[in-house]
């Protein structure tokens, strides 16, 4: 019998690979989309158009219980994945109401409808952040470092992970949150500082840009690739006790890093073209975040593949052959 899995957020760029690396181990996976406009949806279908004919999706919002509901009924999923979300930190800031009621009633409805089907063995993930560490004392961070939220979407993520802990703890529902530190690919969105970087190399490489603006380019992050940290999700819900996990590199690099290198590699130095913008920095910074994830490697046997070096390469080379 193949194993039926449910992803939330799965147009996005976790989504893809997540629903790609579950294909690839026999799954039969489902998907809940929001209906929209068709220029929309070819727009924001990009990064699963190579499997659409694999995968079985389902028109719905996650602020909807009913739908919700409806769908987890028809689908009688094994493995449920709440990824999606409003992910973007910067945005929170602007809309912090539309941050926190999608982020925490979303969660809430995916686990209360999740519940109901506890005795059917299904198992539950949580997309949580690093974000929700925000304000840090030590170097780095792991399952029992305290949180202090410094943006509406890492105070949504915190109440998201207790939600998901009280499923577990009250209705013994197999839930886990994995505390995901930043990750990066291809598919990562625009608005995004890390593909806005690689985007502005290649596009100033080919003589379509003149300058690249950023915020605070001193903040410290540690970045991996979004196709390792999927499968890290994926061993989560296939150990027999649920848990929360730490994933990362338990490196860290400044944004201003990230951009050396996407220079470097199209024999650019970044000095030349970066303008610093205050308007672009955060009402209330995270300066720095690293993770501390021994216990992924011990429980999980996870750890990254992919190297800082090489997500940088990647990013930038996916975006010179997409300006080609």
């Amino acid at each position: 019998m193949k194993k039926i899995a449910l992803i939330t957020g799965i147009t996005g760029q976790d989504g893809s690979y997540l629903a790609e690396l579950l294909l690839s181990k026999g799954y039969e996976v489902h998907g809940i989309v929001r209906r929209v406009a068709l220029e929309d949806e070819i727009r924001r279908f990009w990064r699963i158009r190579k499997i659409l004919n694999s995968i079985i999706l389902h028109s719905g919002s996650v602020d909807s219980y009913a739908r919700i509901f409806n769908i987890l009924q028809k689908v009688q999923p094994d493995e449920v994945y709440h990824l999606s979300a409003q992910s973007y930190v910067g945005y929170s800031f602007e809309d912090e109401f539309s941050t926190l009621s999608t982020n925490i009633n979303g969660t809430h409805y995916m686990l209360s409808a999740t519940k109901e089907f506890v005795k059917k063995n299904v198992k539950f993930y949580f997309a949580a952040s690093s974000e929700m560490f925000g304000k840090v004392s030590k170097d780095s961070q792991n399952e029992e470092t305290p949180f202090y939220p410094r943006s509406s979407y890492g105070v949504s993520k915190v109440t998201g992970y207790y939600l998901t802990k009280n499923y577990r703890e009250a209705y013994n529902l197999h839930a886990s949150s994995g505390i995901l530190f930043n990750h990066e690919s291809p598919r990562r969105g625009f608005e995004f500082v890390t593909r806005k970087i690689s985007s502005a190399a290649a596009r100033i490489k080919k003589g379509l840009q003149k300058e690249l603006k950023l915020g605070n380019i001193k903040s410290m992050r540690d970045w991996g690739h979004a196709k390792d940290y999927v499968e890290a999700m994926w061993l989560m819900l296939q150990q027999k006790n649920p848990d929360d996990y730490v994933i990362g590199s338990g490196k860290k690099y400044s944004v201003e890093d990230f951009a050396k290198k996407a220079f470097n590699h199209v024999g650019l130095n970044y000095k030349d073209y970066i303008v610093l913008d205050k308007k672009l920095e955060r009402p209330a910074e995270v300066d720095t975040l690293m993770a501390d994830c021994k216990k992924a490697k011990k429980n999980l046997k996870w750890e990254p593949k992919i190297s800082f070096d090489e997500l940088v390469v990647d990013m930038v080379e996916h975006d010179l052959k997409n300006i080609q």
